[in-house]
């Protein structure tokens, strides 16, 4: 959900020159500035090296639900997936700002009791440790999906069409809480074209640059 945000702000925004999408399916959207790399086994880059190379920032919002998964399979999709990922990007792109999508109450000190947190907060440690440019962290909290955007898991897709016409309420009421798939786009190209006030992005911190350039 937090990926078609991104690209549909990268795709409006002028100053966005090109976009590349790496998945294991096709979007079957055309644009300009777009360009895909169809890929069944994401976590093997090595194939197309050539094709990762002179691009100043990666955002990386891949990520699944840790609800009925064991703990080494949360970690493989969370961790061992995202570092496959980050450590060539690193090697091939030493300017690159890399900016991780996480998620609010991640467990940076990795020893709480709750597994999700755990593993995100390795996952957040282990990429600060790489030589990019930069390393961000995005943790959102509650995201209302705008522009017809859904997320592909099944159970927040119930939830939102069950709290979407509460959506605006909650905003109104929590703004510091609530922030948007539009925002968080934003948000992300923002801090990549002019860094960001702290490696941890917080929902307050994101809805503030999110709406940096608003007219």
């Amino acid at each position: 959900m937090v990926g078609q945000g991104v690209l549909r702000e990268c795709l409006l925004d002028p100053g966005v020159e090109a976009v590349r999408v790496v998945g294991r399916s096709p979007l079957n959207q055309k644009h300009e500035k777009l360009t895909e790399l169809v890929m069944q086994d994401v976590g093997n880059l090595a194939p197309v090296y050539g094709e990762l190379t002179g691009y100043d920032a990666c955002f990386f919002p891949l990520g699944v639900s840790s609800g009925g998964m064991t703990e080494s399979a949360y970690r493989k999709l969370t961790y061992d997936l995202t570092l496959a990922i980050a450590r060539p990007l690193a090697e091939l792109n030493p300017g690159m700002t890399f900016i991780y999508v996480s998620g609010a109450g991640t467990d940076s000190t990795e020893h709480g009791s709750v597994m999700w947190a755990r593993i995100k907060g390795a996952t957040e440690n282990a990429l600060l440790k790489l030589p990019f440019k930069a390393v961000y962290l995005f943790r959102p909290g509650i995201i209302q999906p705008l522009h017809g955007i859904r997320s592909k898991t099944k159970a927040y897709r119930l939830l939102y069409s069950l709290l979407g016409f509460l959506m605006p309420a909650l905003r109104a009421l929590f703004p510091r809480h609530v922030t948007t798939t539009e925002e968080v786009g934003r948000a992300m190209i923002e801090v990549a074209r002019n860094g960001g006030p702290q490696p941890v992005m917080e929902i307050r911190d994101i809805i503030r640059q999110g709406r940096q350039n608003e007219s």
